[in-house]
């Protein structure tokens, strides 16, 4: 029996901050949303032009103060055509990048990205 991978949900503080943050370093955009004032809380689904698996963002409308990430969450990944200009791209927009980084005894392939929430995000290049 096989399964499909559908999404992975994350909490989030400020919406609006948020989806800024994922559809202009990402690429991402908005498939749904789903907003249930009368309980709180709204669910806004991204994904991109290849489609299939979404980013779910969750947001509470009365959290006060920011999520424990926790030490057991480590990343998300993305891939990139051009590695270089994505990342230049993020530290020009001003987020938390860190230099270029390898696996052992291999060429740096890839690096991270965090979102407004402290969510990293790896950023690999395309092979």
């Amino acid at each position: 029996m096989s399964v499909k991978m559908l999404h992975t949900c994350i909490r989030v503080m400020d919406l609006e901050k948020s989806l800024k943050f994922y559809q202009e370093a990402l690429g991402l955009i908005v498939t749904r949303r789903k907003d249930f004032p009368e309980h709180k809380f709204s669910l806004v689904y991204l994904s991109n032009e290849v489609g299939g698996y979404e980013i779910e963002l969750t947001y509470n409308y009365d959290v006060e103060k920011p999520y424990e990430l926790g030490n057991g969450y480590s990343h998300m990944a993305v891939e990139a055509e051009d590695l270089e200009a994505m990342r230049e791209k993020h530290v020009a927009l001003g987020y938390e990048v860190t230099p270029f980084k390898g696996l052992p005894g291999t060429k740096p392939s890839y690096y991270f990205v965090t979102d407004p929430d402290g969510y990293k995000i790896e950023v690999i290049r395309a092979k």
